[in-house]
C-alpha cells in the first residue's frame, strides 16, 4: 500500500480519489455527500478503498457552502462567563453535534457594537440558524436575518421579534420560592436582583414577586437591584428588627454570590441571621455555611430545547411561534431552615 505524507494528503483531490477508483468525479461526490444510495456497492467500495490509500479528507466546508448548507448554528450570548449562559450553551453544543451540526458562539459581552459586530460576522459564516440570548438592541440586524432564517430566543423575549421561545417559567419560579419561604417562618423578604436593564426574564421576576406578595397577607416586602451600596442596603435590611424573620432571594446566581460576600462582609451568621433560596444552582451552592437552597433551571433541557425549535423550523415547520416554559426544581439545604 502506497504511504503518503500529511502534505500529500492535504493535496489529494477528489479528482485523485475518482482516477485511483476508476469511476467518475461525480461517483465520488455522492460517496461523501447524501447520495451515498445512489451508488452501486462495488462502486462504493472502490471509493472507500481509494479514499482510505490516499488518505483524502473532503473539505465539508467548502462543500457546504457549494450545496448552500454549511450545518452551522449561530449562538449569541450575552455573557458567556454567566454559569447560566455557559450551561445553555452546553445543551445547545451537545443538541447540534448529535444532529450533526456545529455551533458557532458569539459573546457580546453586554456591548451594543460587539453585538453588532457580531450579528454582521455570523451572517458571513452562512449560519444556518441563530439562536439568540441577549437583549436584542440591533432589532434591524436580527430581523433581517430572520427573514433569510430560523431565529429561536433564550431566556429573553425581544418583543419585536415573534420567534420561539424558550426558557424559565419565571412566575411558577417566583410562586416556588415565596411558598417555601413561608411555609419555613420567613416574613420579611428581599428579592436582590441584577438591574432590570430592559431583561424580560428579570423584569418579569420582579412583576411576579410583586404580583405574589399582593396575595400574602403575611409577608413584608421589598425589591433591591444590586448595586454598589449593596452591602448597606443589606445591612440596614438585618437591622430592622419588626417584620419578622428575614430571608434574601437572589433572582440569580449573580445575586447569591453577590449577597453571600455581602453578609460575610457584615459578619452575619449565614442562614442564621437571615435565610436565603436562590434561583439557578451553581457549584458552590452546597459549599458555602449549610448550602444554598436552589430553583434548579433545567438549563441543559433549555439548551437542547432551543435547538429542536430551531431544527424543526429548519425542517419546514411554519406553526406559529411558541413559548416553551420549564419548570425549576426545588433544591433543599441548610439556608432556608424552619424560624
Amino acid at each position: 500500500m502506497t504511504s503518503f505524507s500529511a502534505a500529500q494528503r492535504n493535496r489529494v483531490t477528489m479528482l485523485d480519489v475518482a482516477n485511483r477508483a476508476g469511476v467518475s468525479k461525480a461517483s465520488v461526490s455522492r460517496f461523501i455527500g447524501d447520495d451515498r444510495a445512489l451508488l452501486s456497492d462495488t462502486i462504493a467500495l472502490r471509493i472507500e478503498q481509494a479514499i482510505e490509500e490516499l488518505g483524502y479528507r473532503p473539505n465539508q466546508m467548502a462543500r457546504g457552502l457549494k450545496r448552500g448548507r454549511t450545518r452551522l448554528i449561530g449562538m449569541l450570548v450575552a455573557d458567556i462567563r454567566n454559569p447560566y449562559s455557559i450551561a445553555v450553551m452546553h445543551g445547545v453544543e451537545t443538541a447540534c453535534r448529535q444532529h450533526g451540526y456545529s455551533l458557532v458562539v458569539c459573546n457580546t459581552d453586554r456591548d451594543d457594537e460587539q453585538e453588532r459586530q457580531h450579528l454582521e460576522a455570523l451572517r458571513a459564516y452562512n449560519i444556518e440558524g441563530l439562536i439568540v440570548n441577549t437583549l436584542g438592541h440591533h432589532l434591524e440586524q436580527l430581523l433581517e436575518l430572520q427573514r433569510e432564517m430560523p431565529l429561536v430566543l433564550v431566556d429573553r423575549k425581544v418583543e419585536a421579534l415573534h420567534s420561539d421561545l424558550v426558557g424559565l417559567d419565571n412566575p411558577l419560579a417566583v410562586r416556588m420560592a415565596l411558598e417555601h419561604l413561608e411555609q419555613q417562618g420567613y416574613r420579611d423578604i428581599l428579592l436582590v436582583s441584577e438591574a432590570a436593564d430592559g431583561t424580560s426574564s428579570r423584569v418579569e421576576r420582579m412583576e411576579s414577586f410583586h404580583a405574589q406578595i399582593s396575595r400574602r397577607n403575611s409577608l413584608h416586602a421589598a425589591v433591591l437591584e444590586i448595586s454598589d451600596d449593596l452591602t448597606s442596603r443589606l445591612q440596614a435590611f438585618v437591622a430592622t428588627c419588626d417584620t419578622g424573620p428575614k430571608a434574601l432571594f437572589c433572582a440569580n446566581g449573580v445575586a447569591a454570590l453577590a449577597c453571600t460576600k455581602a453578609l460575610r462582609q457584615l459578619g452575619c451568621r449565614l442562614f442564621e441571621d437571615v435565610g436565603l433560596i436562590a434561583l439557578d444552582d451553581l457549584d458552590w451552592y452546597p459549599l458555602v455555611g449549610s448550602g444554598i437552597t436552589a430553583l434548579a433551571q433545567p438549563t441543559e433541557a433549555i439548551g437542547a430545547s432551543a435547538f429542536d425549535c430551531l431544527l424543526k423550523r429548519l425542517r419546514g415547520d411554519t406553526s406559529p411561534p411558541r413559548a416553551l416554559d420549564f419548570a425549576p426544581q426545588l433544591i433543599l439545604r441548610g439556608s432556608t431552615q424552619p424560624v
